[in-house]
């Protein structure tokens, strides 16, 4: 707030001597508003036109703008590993180990290239912030033309994401679901089907939508995300070298897969799993959107810092991952992936779950009531004392 003094003009006709004598001029106080554009110099946008700043706190995603470079790295590892890094070993099969390792490399370093360009196309000059693509074209190649080029692919683009992701989570929690309650079980008769398990997590989606509405909102939910992806990628190739290799492992690619049009899809399709794994673009210019910036600390800078930290934690899931298990398994492992190949050689070594009602599950079930009646005696033995002795507690000295 701030108040500027103003003297009022009086407009009425009469002649004016050629001396006036000093007296008081009459002022009005008048208020004014103090807003970031007067004092940047900017004046305010005409009646029509929409600020972008209020665009971009309007919108779910960006409203918030008080993320950190930790939240911006956990958003990153969360989107940029995902399930497709389990069939790098099946391109390997296809390239052998030298064009794998390189087309591998080459494309790690696409990656960490287009996110340095996006991360400083997010705000070209000071005071403009572009955290949607539409926003980006539209600066770079003018209103109409930004707008044909980028609506279409945006908008077909996120519709595939979503449907992908509701297939990929609907199918996960059948599986789920299937595992935890086996067929002949009372749960078992229950199961639902397959679009049913759509729409359940379409529901559930919106729900946490509406309970965590933009992105700063859920980085507990990121943290899971990276630490489940990080420790399924970390203990997939970890225990393919504790379990060691099949008999008879190879590594030469067969002449009637290298030659001829088999041999050209074979590696075409290799390269575009490798393409795959990379993933993450998507959502660069949102997660930069969150960080706060000014002329001193652009967010450039804090998101570029949690890029590279970020994707050395991904080269450092992807690149063993793909070069163990293609040393473990070599051309025998199967075109559904890693996972596959693990579970092929050794099931036998994994633990079963134990048969209904039998020994074992019997066992398990009465060790597990134990201990949670004792839990729930410890609790009330804790409140009992607390009602008999009472609770002397001095908030200065505990």
């Amino acid at each position: 707030m701030g108040e500027v003094v103003v003297p009022i003009e009086d407009k009425s006709k009469h002649v004016l001597p050629l001396y006036l004598p000093p007296t008081p001029v009459p002022f009005q106080i008048i208020t004014i508003k103090d807003t970031p554009g007067a004092a940047a110099g900017v004046s305010p946008p005409p009646q029509g036109v929409v600020n972008l700043s209020e665009l971009e706190s309007w919108l779910p995603l960006t409203e918030s703008r008080n993320g950190s470079t930790f939240s911006a790295i956990l958003h990153l590892l969360c989107s940029g590993i995902g399930f497709q890094v389990l069939f790098l070993p099946v391109a390997f099969a296809s390239l052998g180990w030298a064009w794998g390792i390189i087309c591998l490399s080459i494309a790690f370093m696409w990656q960490l290239y287009t996110t340095w360009l996006l991360v400083n196309l997010h705000e070209p000059v000071p005071g403009i912030r572009c955290s949607r693509f539409v926003r980006m074209s539209i600066l770079a190649f003018g209103p109409k033309l930004g707008k044909l080029l980028a609506i279409f692919p945006v908008m077909y683009l996120s519709g595939g994401s979503c449907v992908m992701l509701i297939i990929t989570a609907g199918s996960s929690m059948e599986q789920l679901f299937n595992i935890i309650c086996e067929e002949g079980t009372m749960c078992g008769s229950m199961s639902l089907s397959g679009t049913q398990w759509f729409l359940i997590f379409t529901c559930i989606a919106l729900i946490i939508a509406q309970l965590f509405p933009n992105l700063n909102s859920i980085a507990r939910v990121s943290l899971t995300g990276a630490i489940t992806s990080i420790g399924y990628c970390t203990m997939i190739w970890a225990l393919s070298i504790s379990k060691g290799r099949p008999n008879d492992v190879s590594y030469g690619i067969p002449v009637a897969d290298r030659t001829g049009m088999t041999g050209f899809g074979n590696i075409l399709n290799a390269i575009g799993i490798i393409m795959l794994a990379f993933r993450g673009h998507n959502l660069i210019l949102e997660i930069q959107g969150t960080l706060p910036s000014d002329s001193k600390h652009p967010s450039r800078k804090s998101m570029w810092r949690g890029v590279m930290v970020s994707y050395m934690i991904i080269a450092m899931c992807l690149f063993p991952l793909a070069i163990v298990g293609f040393w473990a398994y070599g051309n025998k492992i199967p075109e559904e992936g890693i996972l596959a190949a693990f579970t092929k050689f050794h099931g036998q070594d994994t633990s079963k779950k134990p048969r209904p009602k039998g020994a074992m599950w019997s066992l398990n079930l009465g060790v597990g009531s134990i201990g949670i009646v004792l839990s729930l005696l410890l609790i009330v033995a804790a409140v009992w004392k607390l009602d008999d002795k009472g609770l002397n507690a001095n908030f200065f000295r505990p």
